[in-house]
């Protein structure tokens, strides 16, 4: 029974040990407390010196370990019982407590090495340990009933719990934006005058004019540059393509200025005579039978007619393919209306634009926004969430959106953010508060040193729970 209690205490997962404290009024020494468990047990060991102890003869110390959380959830363990003479023959006589593993006679002995095992409830973690002190006189009279505090115990498993910390980003001065689009405006052959009108001119300049519209109507922004970039597609001579390609981006921006009345001077155009990288990249994700030996002229030193001829005799079948359902697409102009927006000093007033176009609030307001709510509440984890979708590249707002992602416990999501988050001491910090959550200890503990180092106070205390978690 002892080696197996024995063996079971070496393989428990938590061991605690308690020094030497005296109860029954100093009367009993109780050494060597250890309380350990694993996941299906709890033990108790102690040795427990009672050379001290005082014993009438019609009298019995009753010892019963305890381990209680409450006046309704308690267990007992087995009892020690130490008689004086005529108590401890009258057991002998009478009943069967002579069997008891803990039956003693006072004098008779000088140390008691008590083990015990139960099973393990999850309440236990935090419980009391107790000894319960009976003394009994003739015919089981109580004439004392106390309990003695042996410790208190804390065998729930150690947790990381860190503390995030979120970086303030930099106030932008001039909240400056751009939406781009691209059109497919129709001309006829060799012309370069537009005919809004014409084949599907009305749907392709709707387009430009939405988007111009939806900014110049908006009273929180102001248009301040529109460039455009005319394209034309390979076939034909080169020298005849750029003059179509610079007189219909002339021709687009003289449409858009006459619409609007727009100040000349906001107004930036460029041109390119034949679009080869857009040929390249539609043949690159094509499965075309020729694909590789066309992908080869194209990357080429070839000068571009020559070029575009070469395609054209090697891969006749193909060429015609390409000229219906790529060059077209090919014939473009692309278009980027800059504009700014004014700043939200009302962090309500921002909350509403949050809600319907978080696009125009800079980094800064969604971190104002944010510390209105308490951290880590749904509200506070939208906000820097939404910040990292209006600014996907930007450090600060994934090194934030880490933060939000580590604390409700989604890592996947954290490292892919900590990939955008930079190099600064907050976010070295946050790689090693990542590592210790996936339960990286030895991982963990070069990136918060190496920020305590750069200056980060909470390194320190993850450091230490690290230190605790693992010794």
């Amino acid at each position: 029974m002892k080696a197996k209690l024995f063996f079971s205490l070496l393989l428990s997962l938590y061991i605690i040990g308690v020094n030497a404290q005296r109860i029954l009024n100093g009367q009993i020494e109780i050494k060597d407390l250890n309380i350990a468990r694993n996941e299906g047990n709890l033990f108790l060991s102690m040795r427990m010196d009672v050379t001290a102890l005082d014993v009438k003869s019609d009298e019995e110390i009753i010892l019963t370990p305890a381990l209680k959380s409450s006046e309704e959830t308690f267990v007992n363990l087995p009892a020690v019982r130490i008689n004086g003479r005529n108590r401890y023959y009258h057991h002998l006589r009478n009943d069967k407590l002579a069997d008891e593993p803990y039956f003693y006679r006072t004098g008779k002995v000088d140390e008691i090495h008590y083990q015990a095992m139960t099973p393990y409830a999850e309440w236990m973690d935090n419980a009391s340990v107790v000894m319960g002190e009976d003394l009994c006189g003739c015919c089981s009279e109580l004439l004392m009933n106390n309990d003695d505090l042996l410790t208190q115990l804390d065998m729930a498993p150690k947790v990381f719990e860190p503390l995030f910390v979120y970086v303030q980003p930099e106030v932008e001065t001039v909240k400056t934006r751009n939406v781009k689009g691209s059109a497919f405006i129709d001309f006829p052959v060799n012309q370069t005058v537009i005919y809004p009108e014409y084949r599907n001119n009305p749907s392709e300049l709707k387009k430009i004019q939405q988007t111009i519209d939806v900014v110049k109507n908006d009273p929180d922004t102001k248009i301040t540059a529109i460039s455009i970039k005319g394209y034309a597609s390979p076939e034909g001579s080169y020298a005849n393509n750029t003059r179509l390609a610079k007189g219909r981006t002339e021709a687009l921006k003289k449409y858009v200025q006459e619409l609007y009345h727009f100040d000349p001077s906001i107004f930036t155009t460029a041109y390119e005579p034949e679009d080869w990288e857009g040929l390249e990249r539609y043949v690159e994700a094509s499965d075309l039978a020729d694909k590789e030996g066309i992908l080869d002229l194209i990357a080429g030193d070839e000068e571009p007619d020559r070029k575009d001829a070469s395609i054209k005799r090697r891969y006749p079948d193909t060429y015609a393919f390409l000229l219906k359902n790529c060059y077209p697409a090919l014939r473009h102009s692309d278009y980027t209306v800059e504009y700014i927006v004014r700043s939200y000093t009302d962090v309500e007033e921002a909350k509403r634009i949050m809600k319907t176009a978080p696009g125009k609030l800079s980094l800064q307001e969604f971190y104002t926004i944010a510390n209105t709510y308490e951290s880590g509440t749904p509200a506070y984890n939208e906000v820097f969430e939404t910040a990292v979708r209006m600014y996907p590249d930007d450090e600060t707002a994934n090194l934030n959106a880490a933060n939000v992602a580590m604390n409700k416990r989604d890592l996947t999501a954290a490292r892919k953010y900590l990939d955008k988050a930079g190099t600064s001491k907050e976010a070295e910090y946050a790689r090693g508060v990542l590592e210790a959550l996936e339960g990286n200890y030895a991982e963990a503990q070069p990136h918060l040193q190496k920020a305590k180092e750069m200056g980060v106070t909470e390194a320190n205390d993850c450091l230490k729970q690290i230190e605790e978690i693992t010794k």
